[in-house]
């Protein structure tokens, strides 16, 4: 077993700050799938622009996508190949933890 050091746990609790936001979370569900321009993301998911701008930005400050320069655009991707299967996995491991526990009203696991 590997020893868990504070980058870990540093880059554990980033990603679930990342995670702790349904857009963020959207977005990194769909930059799995492919890479994705800012607007393209944006009209999938039903957000302004702005608003994926500022998650974008947030999610590049934790270091989980990057953009990449593309003539006068710029288009995001996952910036770790290990993330696509790990989020895969996470959403298997989804499915056995009851939807009802921790809601916007806040966690009522006991």
């Amino acid at each position: 077993m590997e020893t868990v050091t504070l980058t870990h746990t540093a880059a554990l609790a980033r990603l679930g700050h990342a995670l702790s936001d349904e857009t963020r979370t959207r977005i990194m569900l769909t930059l799995r799938e492919a890479p994705a321009y800012p607007s393209d993301l944006a009209e999938a998911l039903g957000v302004s622009r702005q608003v994926m701008s500022n998650q974008l930005a947030c999610l590049r400050g934790c270091g989980l996508v990057e953009a990449v320069p593309d003539g006068r655009r710029t288009w995001y991707r996952l910036a770790d190949s290990h993330l696509a299967p790990a989020l895969n996995d996470l959403l298997r491991l989804v499915v056995t933890v009851d939807p009802t526990c921790c809601s916007s009203e806040g966690c009522t696991c006991r």
